[in-house]
């Protein structure tokens, strides 16, 4: 698994959590707590002032939301008061899971109240493309408070991986991406989003309904909602930043990513076409599945 954990990857993290069973907090010394809380604190309140400077690219930027980092298989999680707008340390503990190297997720921790949270490891600091990347957790964070479980709620390839315990659709859903045929017409679409020909795109989308079956179809636009839309913000963010934006290639061999890639590219060409759906992303879910 590479290095960056996709965000699609938070189901497997939050159907781990919410299963696992214990929550051992006292095992975390007061010492390693208050070294912790020295190391991230700067880092977390540079994220704040941040935010400052990126809110008004989107409504949904607007929010801080904690922000656990793992050490060690402890998540030490910082938060913002109500008033304050300073990070610091509130809580650790120790769920029984595996938490990759490298993760950058956004999924609620039931040991702190069900709260939904960015959760990352520590080197994201490092770089400045860092903070951008919690800004697009701090979206999904966004998405999973609105309106995402009414919207997953409407999916049958939602609803039949809950019916088989399927925590990890969103990672490992068969799509045939090496269909030629859909790399074809996926391709002509991520060309016309690119050149802002909205009925080229329509015709494409035609095209794949008629060549994918409900619960594919279904993935497709999930994915392009979710992960394309958290792009599009990040790179809204990386823009106002400086920062080069982030982009994956639209030839063959396509994968999931790719949807992410689709996504940021058709919503910002129904965004260009009506400017409420980028504040309404539960109409933007609803645009993009019935382009």
């Amino acid at each position: 698994m590479c290095k960056r954990i996709a965000a699609a990857w938070i189901f497997v993290l939050g159907a781990s959590l919410s299963a696992a069973a214990q929550v051992d907090s006292g095992s975390v010394q007061t010492e390693q707590e208050a070294a912790i809380s020295a190391q991230y604190t700067p880092a977390l309140n540079k994220l704040s002032e941040l935010q400052k400077k990126v809110k008004d690219v989107h409504p949904l930027l607007g929010k801080l939301y904690p922000v656990a980092v793992v050490e060690d298989s402890v998540f030490y999680v910082f938060d913002v008061g109500d008033k304050e707008r300073q990070y610091s340390l509130v809580e650790s503990a120790r769920p029984a899971m595996i938490v990759p190297p490298g993760v950058r997720a956004a999924f609620p921790l039931d040991f702190y109240d069900g709260k939904t949270a960015c959760v990352v490891t520590g080197e994201v600091f490092d770089d400045p493309a860092g903070y951008a990347t919690i800004f697009h957790e701090f979206l999904h964070c966004a998405q999973m408070e609105t309106c995402e479980p009414k919207l997953k709620s409407g999916l049958k390839v939602a609803r039949q991986a809950q019916v088989n315990n399927d925590f990890s659709w969103e990672l490992n859903h068969p799509f045939p991406y090496q269909d030629r045929q859909f790399e074809e017409i996926y391709g002509l679409l991520l060309e016309s989003a690119a050149g802002g020909d909205l009925p080229a795109v329509s015709r494409c989308r035609a095209f794949l309904r008629e060549l994918l079956n409900v619960e594919d179809f279904e993935y497709m636009v999930w994915q392009e909602w979710k992960e394309g839309f958290a792009r599009y913000g990040e790179n809204l963010v990386r823009e106002s930043l400086g920062l080069e934006k982030r982009s994956s290639p639209i030839t063959p061999p396509f994968d999931r990513v790719t949807f992410y890639e689709g996504g940021a590219r058709l919503i910002e060409l129904l965004i260009a076409e009506d400017e409420e759906l980028k504040t309404d992303i539960e109409a933007l879910f609803w645009r993009l599945a019935r382009i």
